[in-house]
């Protein structure tokens, strides 16, 4: 009840982005794409940090414009032949490396051959990156046995990314050790600060004799630390050896982030530790990585809940300091410092007077990027306590599909998964169900008494036929028994089916019989691309489920026949399209087709008069209403 109401009290304190009629992520977004077109693009982590942001957007919002601003500018820097324009990789520098983070999506979306050859470059970079002995990168080839807190965010980050693309999991261990060095030798002990950087050698000028650390706590490290660790998190294997320490990490830096909130405004100070001394000013771009790094942290699980107040304090005081509307209606973030470095030339020594030397200036892309995606995470907090706690498993048993990396020649699970970005893949409805505070699995196993009592939410698509998967699995009587005794125990069970000869209708019929529903061996809304209006289905305004959207798009799909207790959630043409029932405590939804996944979702393929992405949102809602509440 504690995290209930501090949750809801928070959500709360963020009025102002709910407030806006638009949020304040897409405001920031349309600034950050007038003022950086693909027609001046260039390979560069600045602009990594805006890419990483607009693609956030793209999938709060199911908008094709944020994820072809993303494409179009990646496809200004790379050649036919994945040649990156004006990247060096005898440089090895790891600001070269974060623009990555965008290619590898672009790769995983598209399966384009210049992308994944401009990965490989990158891949080889890392590999061949120099190193300290313990083995932590240097951060530039220029700036030999020095590690910034900025490489764990240029560099490891995509690593990250990257390993878990291709499966390569053994490339973890080298991930974790990248952020348990910095945090061994650049962590003071009495502040709990990060210092800016750590030379090995204790031989450079700017670090100190003793130890080879830099003189002071400049924010926007630390912020780049914090969200490399909240970034990475996300693709570490659940059962790796190292992925506590990383969490203790974050936890313990954390701790020292909110210590170092300025109480009156909320926003951090350029250098951390230093508020009341001359010079020194509040700084947009780590306040916003600060909050972005918390608020995360607590989505994922990753934080307790009560750092969500730092966050929504930090939040409030950057748009209460920082933003400002200028007379066209431009959105501009103020107040960020436009580099932090050491050493080069002219030099920088680290010194708290360096530091206050480089210029303030609005609209930096490294603040903007880093504001794009702190607000995101804030709107992400609005629905998140409805569905806390609680698990959507998703079937991998009765379909099973794998395939050929065409690519990579690897073997690959593929088709209605929660990690497959590209259309056939589930991850724009994992997203949202994330948005309602589900954590989203999957069961690789049949169904069973025991392995349903985590999931609060079910869904079977699309089961497999020989012609699909030649071990195709079936439901048989046990798992009819074990789903519906679940179904009437309060589970919520999402049937997402297909087409006659699309997929297997005897045995989930068997299953559909129990609750009043049955598939009929059809197929309706042929659509012969671009005429998508031979898939349209308008929506009544009435409707108990889609209370947003109106209009959407469904091809192919088998329609339903229904008897009591189920009953009609959506008619067409006098065709049952969408099927629910209650049985017992629980709640049964059925659709003739796989219909949310990202072909349809994600924007990209549909006209925008299309609301898929907004009946995802709508179903999804009420789903997690129909969980009975313990």
């Amino acid at each position: 009840m504690k995290k209930l109401i501090l949750i809801l009290f928070i959500i709360t304190g963020f009025n102002t982005a709910k407030a806006q009629q638009q949020p304040l992520s897409q405001k920031m977004t349309a600034t950050a794409m007038k003022l950086w077109k693909d027609s001046t693009a260039k390979w560069a982590y600045e602009q990594g940090v805006v890419l990483r942001g607009v693609e956030e957007v793209w999938l709060q919002t199911g908008d094709k414009k944020y994820f072809t601003y993303v494409q179009n500018y990646i496809d200004a820097l790379i050649n036919k032949d994945g040649v990156i324009k004006n990247y060096k990789i005898d440089d090895y520098s790891l600001d070269n490396i974060l623009c990555g983070r965008s290619l590898l999506m672009l790769y995983k979306i598209t399966k384009a051959e210049k992308y994944y050859k401009a990965l490989l470059q990158l891949r080889q970079q890392l590999k061949d990156q120099p190193r300290i002995p313990e083995g932590g990168y240097w951060h530039k080839k220029r700036y030999p046995n020095q590690m910034w807190l900025d490489g764990l965010y240029m560099g490891s980050t995509f690593y990250a990314d990257y390993a878990a693309a291709f499966g390569e999991n053994e490339d973890f261990d080298d991930i974790a050790k990248q952020f348990i060095l910095a945090d061994e030798h650049t962590r003071d002990p009495k502040t709990g600060l990060l210092y800016h950087a750590w030379d090995e050698s204790h031989k450079e000028k700017w670090s100190d004799p003793k130890t080879g650390l830099s003189p002071n706590f400049w924010a926007r490290a630390d912020g780049w630390y914090a969200m490399a660790l909240v970034d990475v998190l996300d693709d570490f294997p659940a059962n790796h050896p190292k992925r506590a320490q990383l969490i203790s990490i974050l936890n313990n830096l954390a701790v020292a982030i909110q210590k170092y909130q300025d109480p009156k405004t909320g926003a951090w100070y350029e250098v951390m530790d230093k508020a009341n001394e001359k010079g020194n000013y509040l700084e947009s771009s780590a306040s916003c990585m600060f909050v972005y790094a918390l608020a995360k942290g607590v989505r994922k699980g990753y934080l307790p809940s009560s750092y969500l107040a730092v966050a929504d304090k930090g939040y409030k005081g950057i748009v209460s300091k920082f933003m400002e509307t200028d007379a066209s209606g431009q959105m501009n973030l103020t107040g960020t410092v436009s580099v932090g470095g050491l050493g080069g030339t002219p030099y920088r020594d680290g010194s708290y007077q360096y530091y206050l030397s480089e210029k303030v200036v609005t609209n930096d892309p490294k603040g903007v990027g880093a504001f794009i995606q702190a607000s995101v995470e804030v709107e992400r907090l609005a629905h998140l306590n409805d569905g806390a706690g609680k698990t959507v498993l998703l079937d991998s048993y009765f379909n099973d599909e794998h395939k050929k990396d065409p690519i990579t020649g690897k073997m690959i699970s593929y088709h209605y998964k929660w990690d497959e970005i590209d259309n056939d893949g589930f991850s724009f409805l994992g997203h949202v169900f994330n948005n309602y505070g589900l954590k989203t699995e999957t069961l690789f196993e049949g169904p069973t008494e025991a392995n349903l009592k985590k999931a609060n939410v079910y869904i079977i698509v699309d089961p497999d036929i020989p012609k699909e998967n030649k071990d195709a699995k079936y439901i048989e009587a046990p798992h009819i028994k074990a789903i519906s005794d679940w179904v009437k125990d309060g589970g919520v069970l999402v049937v997402l089916n297909n087409d006659t000869g699309n997929a297997e209708f005897a045995h989930l019929n068997n299953l559909l019989a129990k609750f009043g529903m049955r598939f009929n061996l059809d197929s309706r809304n042929h659509v012969i691309t671009p005429h998508f209006e031979t898939g349209a289905i308008n929506i009544a305004a009435d409707n108990e489920i889609f209370k947003t959207a109106k209009k959407v798009y469904i091809k192919e799909l088998a329609t339903l026949a229904v008897t009591a207790p189920a009953k009609s959630a959506l008619t067409d043409k006098n065709d049952v399209i969408v099927a629910i029932a209650k049985y017992g405590k629980g709640t049964v939804f059925a659709v003739g087709d796989p219909w949310f996944y990202n072909e349809y979702t994600d924007g990209r393929k549909l006209p925008p008069d299309y609301q898929n992405f907004e009946a995802a949102n709508d179903l999804v809602k009420w789903l997690v209403k129909q969980i009975p509440v313990k």
